[in-house]
């Protein structure tokens, strides 16, 4: 999936996670991948310095780590969920979105 490397993008992804019930934080660190995700207390920690292109390079390659529970994403935030995972949206025609709708 592609998509442009905005705040807005940025922004619609911690919605996602805060969603999901995981807690983001971004501070500074001494990270080999530039985060660290504490999976039994659902917190995300990324590098503070990242910039918007950097931050979202890494929530998206933690999105793709993450088994989260689906049930608790709203249906606009379920459907982009499951496009960020390359899933298709069940009951529905499988069509891929070059953008983010934000």
């Amino acid at each position: 999936m592609s998509f442009k490397y905005t705040p807005a993008t940025l922004k619609k992804l911690e919605e996602l996670f805060e969603e999901a019930r995981y807690i983001l934080r971004f501070e500074k660190g001494h990270f080999n991948s530039g985060y660290c995700v504490l999976e039994e207390k659902r917190v995300v920690v990324i590098n503070k310095f990242f910039n918007v292109e950097g931050r979202i390079n890494a929530l998206v390659e933690i999105l793709q780590n993450l088994t989260i529970n689906e049930d608790e994403l709203s249906g606009e935030m379920l459907k982009w969920y499951r496009q960020m995972k390359g899933q298709p949206d069940f009951g529905k025609e499988a069509t891929v979105q070059t953008q983010i709708d934000l």
